[in-house]
C-alpha cells in the first residue's frame, strides 16, 4: 500500500460518487510510472459518523446533562435525543440499504414505522402520489436520505455547527478576501468532525507512509477542512510535502498574498494540474530546480513566489491517461434522492464514473463566467474514439457503465460522434451531460443521444429573458431553449435547467417574467428539473472585470491577500434581488413536484410582485410550430432501426388502381407502417439496406440516388406526410 504520492478529496463533496480530480491525476501519473493511492476521506468521514457507534458518539456529545443548554437547544433535536436507541438501532442497517447492500429493508423503511422521524419528514407530501405503489426502493431511498438529514441538524445544532453533507465550514472559505478568519478558525482545538478526520488520516498516513502530498479542494466546503488535514501533517509529519489545487484554488487564490498560508501548505498549483504535480514531484525527489515548477505558488528565498516555467508545456487531454478510481471505496457511497425528481436526483444518487469530452468550454463568452481563466478558455476536444476507449477501461475497473460527463458544456458534433462511437461498439451504458441550449440539437439529433444511452442533460437557461440572455452573451432565445428542450423530452431525455436571478439590470418585472416563462416550460412538460441560484460576480468574469459596463460597481475597494473570486456589488437599478430568493425557490421545488403549476404567480411570494407580462400561452404556442426539420446537403442519414418487410398491395378508387408499397418496422415498443407509391417505396428499402450495411450517405448523394433511379420531385416525397414518420423508425438526419 505504500506510494510516494498520496492524493486526497477532503471533506465533503458528494456521498453518492467520488469527485473525479484524484482519479484524473491518477490515471495521468499511471501513464508515467509513478505510483499513487487516493482517498476520499469525505465519504470515510461520513460512514464513521453515521454508524452505531458514531451516533453514540454524537448523542454523549449533545449537552443533555447541561439544564442550560439544553433548554436552548430546539424540540427537533430534542426528539431526536429522546429517540437515540431508535436511530442506533437503525443506522447501520439504512447506511447499508443506500449502499445497495440490503436492498429488502426497502419494505420496512417503506412502512413509515420503521424508521425515527424528525422535522424533515414534514415536508413529506403524498409519497404514493410521488412514487406510485411499485417504486418501493425510490421511496425508502426518500425516506432514509430524510432521515440521515434529520441527523445531520442534530449534529450541526448541538455537536458541530460546521457540519453539513456536500459542504464543511464552507463559510469559512466563501468570499474569505482575508485569511485572519480562517486562520484563527484552525487555532481553536479540534471540532467532533475534526477527530475523526485526524484520527482517519493518521491510519492512512501510517499505512501509506508517502513523501508527497496533493490535496484536492474543488469548492470552499472543502478549504478548512483540508487546512486541518495540512495543518495536522506539518506539525506531525514534517519530512512530508504538501500541496493544494483544485477548483477552489484555480479561481479564488490567483492574488495570494498571505505568507501564513504556507505555514499549512509548501506548495500551492493553479488550473491544470498534470505539469505542476509532475514537476513538483521531480523537484521533491531533487531532480529538478524550484524555478522548474509549472503555475506553482511557494516560498522561495523567504518570499512568496509564483512559479510558472514557460518552458514547461501542458499535456494534450489524449495524453492524461485514463481516470483510475483505484482506492476509492466504490462499494460504499451512499445512494440518496433528496428530491422527489427523477431528473435532480441523478447529482445524488448513482454512482456514476466521472469523464470529459472536452477541456474548457467550446462557447466561452458568457459574460458571468470565468472565461478569462484557462478551464474555460482553452478549449481542447478529443476523440469521440478515445472517449469510447476511456468509458471501456472505467467499466472493466469499476463494474458501473454509468458515465457523467462533467463538461462545462459537451460540444454537439462531439456528443453526435460519441454517440454514434457507442452504438457502433455496442456499449450498453447509461450517460448525461451538461450542454448549451442551442439550435444544433435537434429532433433527429436528441433521439441519436437516446439511443446511445443518454439519459439526461442540464443546461444554463440563466435568466428567462430575452433582453438578459443577449446582455449574457449566452447565444440562445427563451423560443430556442423551449423547442430544444421539446426534443430532448420527446426523445425520452430528461432536462435540468440553471436558472439565475439578480444579474446585472435585472428588474423587478423581469424577474417575475423569468419565473412565468419557468413555469410554463414546466406545464408544457419539456423542463424537468430546474435550480435557481442568485447571480454572484467573479473577479475573472466578464461582468467583473468590467461592471460599469453591465451597470453595476464594486461595493469596495478591499485589499484581497487571500481569496479573490465574489466581489460584492451595487446594482444601478436598485432591484432588492434577495427579496426573490424564497419565493423563486418555493415555486420552482412545487413545480418539480407537480404541484401548484396553475397557481398564480403572487402565491409564491410574501411581498407585492407585479403581474407577468408574457403571454399565458408564449410557450405553448412556441411548441405548436410544426416546422419540418430543415437539413442541409451534408446531412448524414443514419439508420438505426430494424430493416422492415415490404408488400406490393392494388388499391382502387372510382374504377381506378394503383400499387403501394406497404413498408413495415418494428420497433422496441411498436409496429410503424408507412403506404407510399411502389417505385419509392421500392427505391427507399434498398436505400436502408444500403445505409445499414455500412454505407455512408449525405442528404445531397440520398438526393442523386433518388434522381438516378428515374424519380423525381424529391422534396415533394421526403416532406410527405408518411416520411415523416420515418424517424420514429430509427431514420435520422443528423
Amino acid at each position: 500500500m505504500s506510494a510516494p504520492i498520496y492524493l486526497i478529496t477532503p471533506p465533503f463533496t458528494q456521498l453518492n460518487t467520488p469527485y473525479p480530480a484524484t482519479a484524473y491525476l491518477k490515471g495521468f501519473l499511471n501513464t508515467k510510472g509513478i505510483s499513487s493511492y487516493q482517498s476520499d476521506l469525505g465519504i470515510e468521514v461520513t460512514l464513521k459518523i453515521f454508524s452505531s457507534s458514531g451516533l453514540e458518539n454524537i448523542f454523549n456529545a449533545c449537552p443533555t446533562q447541561d439544564a442550560e443548554k439544553w433548554e436552548n437547544i430546539s424540540e427537533n433535536s430534542k426528539r431526536i435525543i429522546r429517540l437515540k436507541s431508535a436511530y442506533i438501532n437503525t443506522i447501520d442497517a439504512v447506511i447499508s440499504f443506500l449502499q445497495g447492500k440490503q436492498n429488502s429493508l426497502a419494505h420496512q423503511i417503506s412502512t413509515r414505522n420503521f424508521l425515527p422521524e424528525a422535522s424533515r419528514f414534514s415536508q413529506i407530501d403524498d409519497l404514493t402520489w410521488a412514487f406510485g405503489t411499485m417504486g418501493i426502493h425510490d421511496r425508502a431511498k426518500y425516506l432514509a436520505t430524510m432521515y440521515l438529514e434529520d441527523l445531520s441538524d442534530l449534529i450541526k445544532e448541538c455537536v458541530d455547527d460546521h457540519f453539513g453533507f456536500s459542504r464543511y465550514a464552507e463559510r469559512l472559505g466563501r468570499s474569505a478576501n482575508s485569511f485572519d478568519e480562517l486562520h484563527n478558525a484552525l487555532q481553536q482545538p479540534l471540532t467532533f468532525v475534526d477527530e475523526i478526520l485526524i484520527e482517519l488520516l493518521e491510519q492512512k498516513l501510517q499505512e501509506i507512509n508517502p513523501k508527497f502530498i496533493a490535496l484536492s479542494v474543488p469548492f470552499p466546503g472543502n478549504l478548512y477542512a483540508a487546512f486541518r488535514i495540512a495543518q495536522h501533517i506539518k506539525k506531525h509529519f514534517t519530512d512530508i510535502k504538501i500541496c493544494m489545487g483544485g477548483g477552489f484554488p484555480n479561481t479564488e487564490l490567483r492574488s495570494l498574498k498571505d505568507k501564513r498560508v504556507f505555514e499549512y501548505f509548501d506548495f500551492i498549483t493553479l488550473d491544470d494540474g498534470e505539469a505542476p504535480i509532475e514537476n513538483l514531484f521531480l523537484f521533491i525527489d531533487g531532480k529538478i530546480e524550484i524555478e522548474a515548477l509549472k503555475r506553482t505558488y511557494a516560498i522561495n528565498n523567504n518570499e512568496l513566489t509564483y512559479i510558472n516555467n514557460a518552458s514547461c508545456v501542458d499535456y494534450k487531454q489524449g495524453q492524461v491517461g485514463t481516470p483510475d478510481y483505484s482506492n476509492l471505496l466504490l462499494n460504499d457511497y451512499i445512494q440518496a434522492i433528496e428530491i422527489i425528481n427523477p431528473m435532480h436526483s441523478l447529482w445524488s444518487n448513482g454512482r456514476w464514473n466521472k469523464l470529459t469530452m472536452a477541456h474548457g468550454c467550446y462557447w466561452g463568452k458568457c459574460t458571468f463566467c470565468d472565461v478569462s481563466l484557462d478551464y474555460i478558455k482553452l478549449y481542447e476536444p478529443i476523440t469521440a474514439s478515445l472517449i469510447c476507449d476511456r468509458m471501456e477501461e472505467l467499466i472493466a475497473q469499476t463494474r458501473e457503465a454509468g458515465f457523467h460527463f462533467v463538461d462545462e458544456a459537451a460540444p454537439p458534433a462531439l456528443m453526435r460522434a460519441l454517440a454514434l462511437e457507442i452504438i457502433e461498439r455496442k456499449l450498453v451504458v447509461s450517460w448525461w451531460t451538461n450542454i448549451r441550449f442551442e439550435k444544433s440539437f435537434t429532433r433527429d439529433l436528441c433521439m441519436l443521444l437516446k439511443e446511445s444511452g443518454c439519459i439526461g442533460v442540464s443546461g444554463g437557461l440563466e435568466v428567462a429573458s430575452d433582453r438578459l440572455l443577449a446582455l449574457i452573451n449566452k447565444g440562445i432565445t427563451v423560443e430556442q431553449v423551449a423547442k430544444v428542450n421539446r426534443h430532448f423530452t420527446e426523445a425520452g431525455i430528461m432536462v435540468h435547467a440553471y436558472l439565475m436571478y439578480g444579474f446585472p439590470t435585472q428588474t423587478t418585472q423581469e424577474t417575475i417574467d423569468s419565473l412565468e416563462m419557468v413555469r410554463q416550460l414546466f406545464k408544457s412538460g419539456v423542463l424537468q428539473s430546474a435550480f435557481w441560484h442568485q447571480f454572484a460576480m467573479t473577479a475573472h468574469s466578464p461582468v467583473g472585470l468590467n461592471p460599469e459596463k453591465f451597470g453595476v460597481k464594486k461595493a469596495k475597494e478591499i485589499e484581497i491577500t487571500f481569496a479573490d473570486n465574489d466581489v460584492e456589488h451595487i446594482d444601478s437599478t436598485g432591484t432588492d434581488h434577495e427579496s426573490f430568493s424564497y419565493g423563486l425557490k418555493k415555486s420552482l421545488l412545487n413545480y418539480m413536484h407537480g404541484v401548484g403549476i396553475d397557481e398564480p404567480l403572487f402565491k409564491w411570494f410574501e411581498m407585492k410582485i407585479p403581474k407577468t407580462s408574457i403571454d399565458s400561452n408564449f410557450i405553448i404556442n412556441v411548441l405548436s410550430d410544426d416546422s419540418l426539420q430543415n437539413y442541409k446537403p451534408t446531412t448524414q442519414l443514419i439508420f438505426l432501426g430494424n430493416l422492415p418487410t415490404i408488400e406490393i398491395i392494388t388499391k382502387s378508387k372510382k374504377g381506378n388502381q394503383w400499387e403501394l408499397a406497404s413498408i413495415t418496422f418494428e420497433t422496441k415498443s411498436t409496429t410503424i407502417n408507412i403506404r407510399i407509391d411502389k417505385t419509392q417505396g421500392i427505391w427507399f428499402c434498398e436505400l436502408l439496406f444500403q445505409i445499414k450495411n455500412g454505407r455512408k450517405m449525405n442528404m445531397k448523394e440520398v438526393m442523386e440516388n433518388y434522381e438516378s433511379a428515374g424519380l423525381e420531385d424529391f422534396e415533394l416525397f421526403w416532406d410527405n406526410k408518411p416520411m415523416n414518420q420515418s424517424h420514429k423508425a430509427g431514420l435520422l438526419m443528423i
